[in-house]
């Protein structure tokens, strides 16, 4: 066990003797890992004394995942500007009320919850007033709609007495509407692809400022990608000074050689303080993923290009990077992005993509 740590800490500059060392001290542990995985596969308890003896590798995400869940919990005591809690609950009302056939009575095992969040938070002052609205403007709707049952009548007469924000008739209200009042986009599919052939990953850029007003037009766009009920578990860390961005695109694997050219850079992180549960872990990274893709379609159409910079789990990266910017522990790195203006002489690489035929499939032939 103390060979595989030593093998996999990250070490400074040495000497022949002690690379060799250090990498016969690696393929030894890497071979021993390699002959065990038929046991350790096996079965759950025995993959689990894999990871608990012979390998740190899920020692931070377990970590970060118990610090989750204690931020959730400590920020339900908490003034907070968005609460994790209010918007799922706001959201699964959204979902019932736009159920087919509706039921007459739905949401009565957490109706009370949802008020109460709500009322404590407005109570507290500082939630973000657009959450407000929204989760004023659905409530209303939902008692409108339902039927009374005790649950329902004790939230109602609380959500009645609150002085929140309500829908006055001279703004929209913010609740479910049929998908004919939605938003019409002129953009054909010609178009769209077209947009996303446009955009590659580059990697050379000119040497001028970014306009934040531009990057903040892009999280417009990012901002509405879908999100597990809504809780956008997710934050867009920006460098706009070159060296800041230098120094925090070195952190990552992959970015020798063109790290230095670098003038902006977004360091994406998923917050795993949203949930309470360990089941939940990997939602962070796929909410925080799809937010990324519209964010970089949209830096496109404003002119500016991006690279997005892949992070894997190397423990010494992620004690860099959360040293670098200071994370808590709930906070972890899903991503970077590199963005600018494109130096039109600089190459793109090719990057051949597959086929769409072989990516989507009607049967269960997974062969590559």
């Amino acid at each position: 066990f103390l060979c595989h740590c030593f093998a996999r800490a990250r070490a400074p500059r040495y000497d022949d003797g002690t690379r060799m060392l250090k990498r016969f001290l690696r393929d030894l542990a890497d071979r021993f890992d390699r002959l065990t995985l038929p046991l350790t596969s096996s079965s759950g308890l025995l993959a689990s004394v894999h990871y608990l003896f012979l390998s740190r590798r899920f020692r931070r995400e377990h970590r970060a995942v118990l610090a989750g869940r204690l931020a959730y919990e400590r920020g339900l005591g908490t003034p907070l500007k968005s609460s994790p809690l209010l918007r799922r609950n706001i959201h699964r009302l959204e979902k019932g009320l736009v159920m087919q056939p509706r039921q007459p009575v739905f949401a009565e095992d957490y109706i009370e919850e949802t008020v109460a969040e709500l009322a404590r938070l407005g109570l507290a002052g500082g939630l973000d007033p657009v959450e407000a609205k929204w989760a004023a403007d659905v409530l209303a709707d939902y008692f409108r709609v339902v039927a009374e049952t005790a649950p329902i009548a004790r939230a109602r007469s609380l959500f009645d007495a609150l002085t929140l924000p309500k829908d006055t008739g001279t703004e929209a209200a913010a609740i479910p509407r049929p998908r004919e009042q939605g938003v019409k986009s002129s953009v054909s599919y010609d178009e769209f692809l077209a947009l996303c052939h446009q955009r590659r990953s580059v990697r050379w850029f000119e040497q001028r400022p970014v306009p934040r007003e531009l990057v903040l037009k892009a999280m417009d766009a990012a901002a509405q990608a879908p999100s597990a009920c809504n809780r956008q578990p997710f934050l867009f860390r920006y460098f706009d000074r070159p060296e800041d961005a230098r120094r925090i695109a070195s952190v990552a694997m992959g970015t020798t050689g063109y790290a230095q050219n670098v003038p902006a850079l977004v360091v994406l992180l998923g917050d795993l303080g949203c949930y309470p549960e360990e089941r939940d872990r990997h939602v962070p990274y796929i909410d925080a993923s799809l937010a990324a893709m519209q964010f970089m379609l949209a830096l496109e159409t404003l002119g500016l290009a991006s690279c997005p910079i892949n992070w894997p789990d190397i423990e010494y990266r992620e004690r860099e990077m959360a040293a670098a910017l200071e994370l808590p522990w709930h906070l972890r790195p899903v991503m970077l992005i590199a963005l600018g203006y494109p130096d039109p002489r600089g190459g793109v690489p090719f990057s051949a993509k597959k086929p769409s035929a072989s990516l989507l499939r009607t049967s269960n032939d997974y062969t590559p």
